[in-house]
C-alpha cells in the first residue's frame, strides 16, 4: 500500500510558486465532497465568464463613456495613459476616474466628446478632464452686463487665465486646442451673435452639466432660436460624468456657466444643487473643463 504524506504545516509555511504550468491540482469542494483539479482545468473552467467580461469592458469611447468607476489613478498621467488615450482604446480608463496634482482633483468627465466637431475636424481622441471644486472665483464682468456674451466677458478675456496656467502645468503639452462656438453678441437679454474659436479651457454650458438648457434663451414658438438667440453650439449633449453620477454636479460650491440668461445675467450651479443664474458682477467659482490628448 502507497504511504500518504500527511503535512502537518500551516499554509503561511508552505513553500511558495510563482509560476504553474498547468499540470498543478488544486483542492476544491463540488458541493458532495472534495476533490482535485488542475490548474489548466480550472482555467477553461473560467475563460468563458473572463471573455465575457472583456466583451463588456471594450475598447473605445462608446464602452468607456457607459461605465462609472472613480478609481484613483495617480498624481500624474503616465505615458501609458496617454497613449490609450491617443490610440482612442481608453485602456485602463474610466468615466470618475482621476488624477490628484498639485492638490486638484481632475476627473474624467468623457471621452471623445468633441471628436469631428467644429468648423476644422477634430481628429484626436481625448479625454475630458472637469476638476471636482473650483479653481478660484471671479467675476464674469465688472458689471452687471452680458454685452458681447461669453467672448466679450472678463472671464474669457482674463480671469479663466489662472486655471488655464495650472491646467497647462498639471498636463504639460497635452491640453488639447480645439474649435468650439462661442456667444460674441447680445440683444435684447439673448445671444444674437457667435462664431468658431480656438478652444482649450472653457466654462462649461447648461447642457454639458444638467443634459438640457435650464435659463437660456430658447425658442418660444415665435422665435426661431438660430437668428434670434444664436444657441447654435458643439456642447450638445450632458457630460458622461454628469449622467452616470449627478452627484458630482453639485459640489457645496458656486460656480459659473457661460451662457448667457439676460442683459444682466450668467447662468451658474448653485452651492444648494438647484441651477440658477447670477449678476455678471459677482464673484462665483470657476470650475472649467478642458481636453487633455
Amino acid at each position: 500500500m502507497a504511504t500518504i504524506s500527511v503535512q502537518t504545516k500551516k499554509f503561511a509555511d508552505l513553500e511558495a510558486i510563482l509560476s504553474v504550468t498547468g499540470t498543478e491540482q488544486m483542492l476544491i469542494h463540488d458541493g458532495n465532497g472534495v476533490k482535485v483539479i488542475t490548474v489548466k482545468n480550472l482555467h477553461k473552467g473560467l475563460q468563458t465568464d473572463i471573455d465575457s467580461v472583456r466583451n463588456v469592458l471594450a475598447d473605445g469611447a462608446g464602452a468607456h463613456n457607459s461605465i462609472y468607476r472613480g478609481k484613483n489613478l495617480g498624481t500624474s498621467v503616465t505615458a501609458e495613459q496617454y497613449k490609450a488615450i491617443s490610440d482612442g482604446t481608453f485602456a485602463g480608463l474610466y468615466v470618475g476616474d482621476y488624477w490628484v496634482i498639485s492638490g486638484v482633483t481632475y476627473r474624467i468627465a468623457g471621452f471623445d466628446y468633441y471628436l469631428h466637431n467644429g468648423d476644422t475636424d477634430t481628429t484626436k481622441h481625448h479625454v475630458v478632464i472637469v476638476p471636482d471644486e473650483n479653481m478660484g472665483s471671479a467675476q464674469m464682468n465688472t458689471t452687471n452686463v452680458t454685452t458681447g456674451g461669453y467672448v466679450g466677458s472678463a472671464m474669457y478675456k482674463a480671469n479663466l487665465n489662472a486655471a488655464k496656467t495650472k491646467i497647462k502645468s498639471a498636463f504639460s503639452g497635452h491640453v488639447l486646442s480645439h474649435r468650439v462656438y462661442l456667444t460674441n453678441a447680445v440683444s435684447n437679454g439673448a445671444p444674437s451673435g457667435g462664431a468658431w474659436f480656438d478652444s482649450e479651457v472653457e466654462l462649461m454650458t447648461e447642457r454639458m452639466v444638467y443634459g438640457c438648457p435650464v435659463h437660456s434663451p430658447m425658442g418660444d414658438g415665435q422665435k426661431d432660436p438660430w437668428s434670434a438667440m444664436h444657441n447654435y453650439t458643439v456642447e450638445k449633449s450632458q457630460l458622461p460624468l454628469f449622467a452616470l453620477n449627478p452627484a458630482a454636479i453639485a459640489t457645496r460650491y458656486d460656480y459659473w456657466l457661460r451662457d448667457v440668461v439676460t442683459a444682466a445675467h450668467f447662468a451658474f450651479v448653485s452651492l444648494y444643487g438647484n441651477a440658477g443664474y447670477l449678476h455678471a458682477s459677482s464673484s462665483n467659482g470657476v470650475r472649467p473643463a478642458f481636453c487633455i490628448c
